[in-house]
């Protein structure tokens, strides 16, 4: 079966469109980053137990690999802060807060996914 074409695109813009969207899934890949990213967005910076407490369920050794992987991709910065004791605080970037509006729709699409699935459920019972 063929693929319908929903535009004319040159073949080439359309590979590079392919490579950046793997670029951009792969950045964000992970079942915590999405939630990282909502929470900092959301609450603004936030300490390590914070960010824990906020993710349910995640370890603490998975949630310093994935600030560190969001760090290394320039998606938050990451603060020493010169208290007894030392504390350490995360933020958003700039940079980060472009992906706010995909964080939002996909969101709503969540939202609108659960409604329409529970209602197959109750049509089905």
């Amino acid at each position: 079966m063929a693929a319908t074409v929903h535009c004319e695109q040159d073949p080439a813009l359309h590979q590079e469109r392919l490579r950046a969207l793997r670029d951009a899934t792969e950045l964000v890949s992970g079942k915590w980053k999405f939630g990282i990213l909502l929470n900092l967005y959301n609450y603004g910076a936030m300490r390590f137990k914070d960010l824990q407490a906020a993710s349910a369920g995640i370890t603490p050794k998975v949630l310093s690999k994935e600030l560190q992987d969001l760090e290394d991709n320039q998606l938050i910065t990451r603060t020493v802060n010169a208290t007894k004791p030392v504390t350490v605080s995360y933020a958003l970037t700039p940079h980060a807060l472009e992906i706010q509006p995909v964080i939002n729709a996909l969101v709503e699409f969540g939202l609108k996914h659960r409604v329409k699935i529970k209602e197959q459920l109750a049509l089905a019972a």
